[in-house]
């Protein structure tokens, strides 16, 4: 698991690092907020940020509105470390997107829980995305061909028709067909129909 550690105090930002790479994390780090944020929208960016409230250019509580407003997938989980521990404090933190704190000077292995928290909540929204995506594919998709099925190409054809009108271009349409299909399926069955259809859209893809 990769985790982001941005703190702008070298001493604090090595001994986390020290820490999260001991307890076998890959671990990026940054020296303010800005870097944090633009180490936190690349492709391959961490799951997990430990983000300093305090810091220079962007603050820990900055980058967390802009995650939750500009990145809300793949989820990040957010843990913020502050010496402020006033309730209010905590309330702006937590309504920033931040989905729990550590008041400094913490407890190596309260941090060690709590990064345990995330990685089971980051798995459990996996394992959602996985479910919603599935779904959705199926709900779009010919179950036997994989294809766009009839009601998915029927609002892509209305959606591209007033496209078209809209923007005045043409728009082109291909339809085919499949001679004496049914004689395939009344000669060698079902089975070998379904067959046929799959190598054909196989061999159109």
């Amino acid at each position: 698991m990769k985790i982001l550690i941005a703190d702008d105090e070298p001493v604090s930002r090595r001994m986390l690092q020290g820490l999260l790479t001991k307890w076998g994390y890959e671990v990026v780090a940054a020296e303010d907020g800005k870097v944090a944020w633009e180490r936190l929208i690349t492709p391959d960016a961490p799951r997990i940020a430990l983000l300093d409230w305090m810091m220079p250019e962007r603050n820990g509580v900055d980058v967390c509105r802009d995650m939750r407003l500009q990145r809300p997938e793949p989820y990040t989980y957010i843990l913020l470390l502050t010496a402020k521990d006033a309730k209010e404090s905590v309330v702006e933190g937590l309504e920033s997107g931040a989905d729990d704190y550590l008041t400094k000077p913490f407890h190596p292995q309260e941090l060690k829980a709590r990064l345990r928290v995330g990685i089971r909540l980051l798995e459990l929204e996996d394992t959602l995305v996985q479910a919603r995506e599935a779904m959705r594919f199926k709900a779009t998709h010919d179950a036997l061909t994989g294809i766009w099925n009839r009601g998915t190409i029927l609002e892509t054809l209305e959606r591209e028709t007033l496209r078209s009108r809209r923007e005045g271009t043409s728009l082109g349409v291909i339809i085919g067909d499949l001679d004496h299909f049914k004689s395939v399926n009344d000669t060698y069955g079902h089975l070998i129909g379904d067959r046929v259809l799959r190598e054909t859209v196989e061999a159109v893809a």
